[in-house]
């Protein structure tokens, strides 16, 4: 059974051919012609739910949202019987968690695929979806392209790391001090095989790559945190004096939502790099291309 919890459960070439599918036309084939997919989400998403109900549906599918208290993991009944439950109904399950270890508990069950819609370790949707829109900018071969990730070492930059090394882009992490990847990303990251760089100085960061990455700085969950963040984070805005200093043609790239004057201002959000909306449609192609994969290799 395979399953998707992190951009390296794919191999180079699975990766590649995931890619190739997204970009192939929306209606394409019907593999779930007639069958259901589960999308369970312990926190509320506007990209991650439209795209991956889009998706489902373009591949024939029927998409349920069920919320999280509405299975209630560990509370009701645990993950492991709650994922048996659901793999009576569908051919695929999805979820968007707080914690990473409770997709990994949902794929050892081992009964259908489980894809990670986010976790607090990981974001490997998201990243097919840049991937794909640099594939979209800079054609199909990455290799020897560059990009540069400001601010916060998070789940979001983890799975871009994993996912632009693995076709051979130059990565630079760029990040205040104490904001960088933890010991356990850290060791992943290495074990992947996948070179990048990091560094404390945006400037450094971004200095001649190909694409500039953003993301929030306080996450959802972290709010408690946002007072300290945005005084940790000063001087770390992506503005058009920091976009001047990556390559000419360089794109920006954010994840979205935005928090405008924050990690990035809005002349550079709506500026002729920006590549953010393409980008957003890019998680619909993706989870397209990946569901295709999963369902029939």
């Amino acid at each position: 059974m395979r399953h998707f919890l992190e951009v390296d459960d794919l191999s180079h070439d699975e990766l590649l051919e995931v890619l190739r599918r997204a970009a192939l036309p929306k209606h394409h084939s019907k593999p779930l012609a007639g069958e259901g997919v589960a999308l369970v989400f312990e926190k509320p998403s506007a990209r991650t739910r439209n795209s991956m109900e889009m998706a489902v549906t373009q591949l024939g599918g029927h998409p349920v949202y069920i919320q999280g208290h509405e299975v209630g993991f560990d509370v009701r009944e645990t993950a492991e019987d709650v994922t048996r439950t659901l793999a009576q109904y569908y051919e695929v399950l999805c979820a968007r968690v707080f914690s990473h270890s409770l997709v990994e508990r949902m794929a050892a069950v081992d009964i259908k695929p489980v894809v990670n819609l986010l976790s607090d370790r990981s974001h490997p949707m998201q990243a097919l979806a840049d991937l794909l829109t640099l594939q979209g900018e800079f054609g199909s071969d990455l290799a020897g392209r560059s990009i540069a990730y400001v601010g916060d070492a998070n789940n979001v930059t983890r799975s871009l790391v994993l996912a632009a090394g693995s076709l051979g882009m130059s990565v630079r992490v760029g990040h205040p001090e104490g904001y960088g990847f933890d010991d356990t990303d850290m060791n992943v990251l290495r074990s992947s095989g996948v070179e990048f760089e990091l560094t404390s100085d945006p400037a450094q960061a971004v200095k001649g790559v190909d694409a500039v990455y953003a993301d929030v700085w306080t996450s959802m969950g972290q709010e408690e945190e946002s007072a300290q963040r945005l005084h940790d984070f000063a001087g770390w805005t992506i503005d058009a004096e920091l976009m001047s200093k990556a390559a000419d043609d360089a794109i920006f790239l954010h994840c979205l939502p935005a928090h405008e004057g924050e990690e990035c201002t809005r002349e550079v959000l709506e500026s002729s790099a920006s590549r953010v909306w393409p980008q957003a449609q890019n998680r619909m192609h993706a989870a397209r291309g990946l569901l295709s994969f999963l369902i029939d290799p």
